[in-house]
């Protein structure tokens, strides 16, 4: 395979390995790259929900079949199994949990951790498997008898904002075959190959959230959310259509016309007030966070100077972290944008990740 990097991640060759294939480019080559290097590839597809996807996204009937295509053109076997149970447990519900608490929450970490690398990670020692991979663009290492998790050599593309909560036994059985190339070049090698997923786009939404329509989702599962106030200045200035339709530091789709532009700075499920402000307010130099996962030790036994990402998309920002009861304390050297209960605060020592939690506020 031209120009394919060698993969020096836990294991030597030889071993049996169990790919998530999700349909996609990444991990088409991910499981490519890993048969090259003379392991014993299954490919597997992971059915998750039964939500249809008309585009046909992430984990849907289309994607299976593309998957399996890529699996017989490299020559390994290929079965379709059902987590859909698991799926429903960990993510959904949690998903519809969080929203209906005035929270956004981070669906992605939570699959992660619960379904790639733990009901999968499962299934594949049924298989008699040592490890699982993933079309993930990070890097797991080892230092001083830990597994750390580093960001990917494709900065552009670094995944780790989402695997900050995986254990040491799961990084200890995980391979990411395209921790150190780019984007580019994985569409490069699938094209070589003649892999059907070669030029297939990426996905943009939420696998069980048909149209990327969230709130409609929810009141399907859930039933309708009740309508509330709009409080700006102390006062009501109008009527929202229920909490799960609105996320922290949104200013769009509030149906508002108050002569200046107003953003949201707390949604508040008890009283069901959905609170604003102008965009300064939207601004916050703290935060806490629970729910917390270090990598490189158990746990934080005092303050640590690093960086941290408060969503993936976010730059780094310095930042002291602190132990508290329950979790962390968070104080940023500059200001950050719209800090929104349920989304991850990820920590950072250059391009290892150290951790992160949960926010709380």
């Amino acid at each position: 395979m031209s120009g394919a990097p060698a993969i020096a991640q836990n294991a030597p060759a030889m071993n049996k390995v169990v790919v998530g294939m999700s349909g996609g480019v990444d991990s088409s080559v991910a499981a490519a790259l890993l048969k090259e290097q003379g392991y014993d590839v299954i490919g597997v597809t992971m059915k998750l929900h039964n939500t249809f996807q008309a585009d046909g996204g992430c984990c849907s009937v289309f994607n299976a079949n593309d998957a399996l295509r890529v699996a017989q053109k490299i020559g390994i076997p290929h079965y379709v199994m059902n987590f859909s149970d698991d799926f429903e447990k960990f993510v959904i519900d949690y998903f519809i949990n969080e929203y209906k608490r005035g929270r956004t929450p981070n669906p992605c970490t939570a699959c992660n951790k619960y379904i790639k690398f733990d009901a999968l990670l499962k299934k594949a020692k049924t298989f008699g498997a040592d490890y699982v991979a993933t079309g993930h663009y990070a890097k797991v290492t080892q230092k001083n008898g830990r597994y750390l998790l580093e960001r990917a050599g494709d900065r552009k593309k670094d995944q780790t904002y989402f695997l900050y909560s995986l254990s040491q036994y799961q990084l200890a059985h995980i391979l990411m075959p395209l921790s150190d190339i780019t984007k580019e070049k994985t569409r490069e090698i699938a094209e070589n190959l003649g892999l059907v997923t070669a030029k297939k786009k990426d996905s943009q939404e939420i696998c069980f959230v048909p149209d990327n329509d969230y709130a409609s989702f929810i009141e399907k599962k859930a039933g309708l959310s009740e309508r509330g106030s709009f409080i700006f200045n102390g006062k009501t200035v109008g009527e929202h259509k229920g909490i799960i339709h609105y996320t922290v530091g949104q200013r769009k789709g509030l149906g508002l016309a108050l002569g200046e532009p107003v953003y949201i700075t707390k949604i508040d499920p008890k009283s069901n007030n959905i609170y604003l402000g102008a965009d300064s307010e939207r601004y916050k130099k703290e935060l806490t966070a629970s729910d917390v996962t270090f990598i490189p030790f158990d746990t934080l036994c005092g303050p640590i100077e690093c960086t941290a990402k408060i969503r993936y998309n976010a730059k780094d920002s310095k930042c002291t972290v602190r132990p508290v009861e329950g979790g962390v304390h968070v104080e940023f050297e500059e200001a950050q944008r719209a800090v929104t209960p349920g989304q991850s605060v990820v920590f950072y020592d250059n391009n290892t990740v150290l951790g992160g939690g949960t926010i709380n506020a």
